[in-house]
């Protein structure tokens, strides 16, 4: 690849990681806040090789040059020893002389490297991607088709909970009180739970779907979906952020692993998306 479009891919690539971690929280859609250290250190150290890769082209200008003339040199050598040649040796001469300059053009030709290959051009889409158009986050699509995450089961105690109402809850905790709670605790509460839409793919007459959080371990790559059935109002468009206040759906026994994570729904708002949207947390401010 030519000089000038490295040190544009460097640049673009650096540019691309501090726009998604540095100016933007646009990186929180692919690996957790941890991460975000390292990021800056990466998009900055591109950047400071895009500079120095750019500061060392003028240097090797007259290095070429100086090339190109010892080319024109041997041309002319070997041009001149042809044309003696021939005046001693006749036809035969002047035909050993162009055959040796046909030699030479067809193995220049035959090593000439500075066309950048096609595919060369496909570096350049990541780093655009994220300066112009980022990547979609994680959502319905990739829910629908995974299995919920189980929730950690033996837990003996669980604390009181607050009188607040409707109180804030984690889809985690949720089920986890729903299934393990023996007070059962949640009898008669009202709940305010937040997440994405998910449709509900077995139920055919939209009368149900679920409550979503995709949770990260690291990275987009292992991430994992904990939901909480929504009886009682009609579903959203997929990906939609809603906050949902409303109590236990009877089913099985509370307090016990028959019971469903389900959810008597009472009211649904849109939110807009948290900005820890990977976490199953307690929404934090909008994302910017």
């Amino acid at each position: 690849m030519k000089r000038p479009l490295q040190v544009t891919l460097l640049v673009l690539s650096g540019l691309g990681l501090l726009h998604a971690s540095l100016f933007t929280d646009l990186f929180l859609r692919y690996v957790k806040e941890g991460m975000r250290p390292l990021l800056i250190a990466s998009g900055v150290l591109l950047l400071l090789l895009g500079i120095a890769e750019a500061w060392s082209t003028p240097a090797e200008a007259p290095s070429a040059r100086h090339g190109h003339d010892g080319d024109h040199g041997h041309d002319g050598d070997a041009r001149s020893d042809g044309h003696g040649h021939d005046s001693g040796q006749g036809g035969h001469g002047h035909g050993h002389g162009h055959g040796h300059d046909s030699g030479q053009a067809d193995g220049g030709h035959g090593h000439d490297h500075s066309t950048v290959p096609r595919v060369a051009w496909l570096l350049f889409l990541p780093a655009l991607s994220l300066l112009l158009y980022a990547p979609p986050a994680l959502g319905a699509y990739t829910a629908s088709r995974e299995a919920p995450r189980a929730v950690a089961s033996g837990e003996r105690h669980f604390d009181p909970l607050p009188a607040t109402s409707p109180l804030p809850m984690t889809l985690t905790d949720f089920t986890r009180r729903v299934r393990q709670d023996r007070s059962r605790a949640l009898a008669g509460r009202t709940v305010l739970l937040t997440g994405f839409v998910t449709p509900d793919t077995s139920d055919k007459g939209g009368n149900t779907w679920y409550l979503t959080r995709i949770i990260l371990s690291c990275c987009a790559a292992d991430a994992q979906s904990v939901k909480v059935r929504v009886h009682g109002t009609p579903a959203l468009p997929g990906d939609t952020w809603v906050a949902v206040t409303g109590a236990w759906h009877p089913g099985g026994t509370l307090g016990t692993a028959s019971a469903g994570a389900d959810l008597d729904a009472r009211a649904v708002r849109r939110i807009d998306r948290p900005v820890n949207g990977y976490t199953d947390d307690l929404p934090l401010v909008p994302s910017r």
